[in-house]
């Protein structure tokens, strides 16, 4: 399946790029110096079992410019459906290779949710690690929905701003529903980022390489945020993995005919 030249793979009902990762930062850079107005959401096995559950975030993320495969468990159903070049293209590997290259571009980046602490240890990060990065801004909205007047005003905020990119940090599935709900109002490329925010800013710590590439990065997350995540995990592994071998077993019976 191809959209807007970008070539997807139907992972249970999610259609999931399968380009490479740096065909990937070069779709969203190319997007960005052209002030498109785009969704990037980055996909892990909690955001495809919550579109199973929810036919509208399903419909969202079926419409999604990029939808990228974060979660390792995503890379190995590419691979098994036959992407061999299939990578992980993750949030935090996303928010690095777009800054740096960002930088070199002359794009502007705005930053978007978490609190205001996060945003400013991010910012003073930023301005170590990418010194001719431009931050055009950040705001952390108050939590809970946003009253019409507010969402306008950071709508404008961040058109004016000319950010290219606008990194959004609300956690899934609310920060993919705002940028859906912001498509051609804001004239950047929105990227979903989630806990990239307060792992970049220093609050949690990063999962080790080795631990990322062997797929067990949730466990670490889990081990940092026993309370917040061991719900999610236990009703989200079970289903994916019930449904990732029916449609791998339904794929190859299909092959055969």
């Amino acid at each position: 399946m191809y959209k807007d030249n970008i070539s997807t793979q139907d992972v249970i009902g999610t259609p999931i790029c399968n380009l490479s990762f740096d065909e990937q930062i070069k779709a969203i850079v190319t997007w960005a110096k052209k002030y498109q107005s785009k969704i990037v959401c980055v996909a892990n096995v909690h955001m495809l079992i919550e579109a199973q559950q929810n036919s509208d975030f399903a419909n969202l993320l079926r419409h999604a410019d990029l939808v990228t495969p974060d979660g390792i468990p995503l890379v190995w159903m590419l691979k098994l459906m036959g992407t061999k070049r299939a990578e992980r293209v993750a949030g935090m590997d996303i928010f690095l290779a777009t800054c740096e290259q960002a930088s070199q571009a002359q794009i502007s980046i705005f930053l978007l949710g978490s609190t205001p602490d996060i945003l400013e240890k991010i910012d003073r990060r930023l301005a170590t690690e990418f010194p001719q990065l431009k931050i055009a801004g950040r705001n952390s909205p108050a939590f809970g929905p946003l009253d019409a007047n507010a969402d306008t005003n950071i709508s404008r905020i961040i058109n004016s701003s000319g950010a290219g990119i606008v990194f959004v940090a609300l956690g899934c599935p609310k920060q993919e529903l705002w940028m859906a709900q912001h498509q051609a109002k804001i004239q950047a490329v929105m990227i979903g980022v989630g806990a990239v925010f307060p792992v970049y800013a220093g609050v949690l710590k990063h999962a080790p390489k080795s631990m990322r590439a062997a797929g067990f990065e949730w466990l670490f997350r889990l081990m940092q945020e026993p309370r917040r995540l061991w719900k999610r995990y236990a009703q989200t592994i079970p289903i994916f993995i019930w449904l990732a071998l029916k449609q791998l077993v339904t794929t190859k019976s299909i092959e055969k005919i």
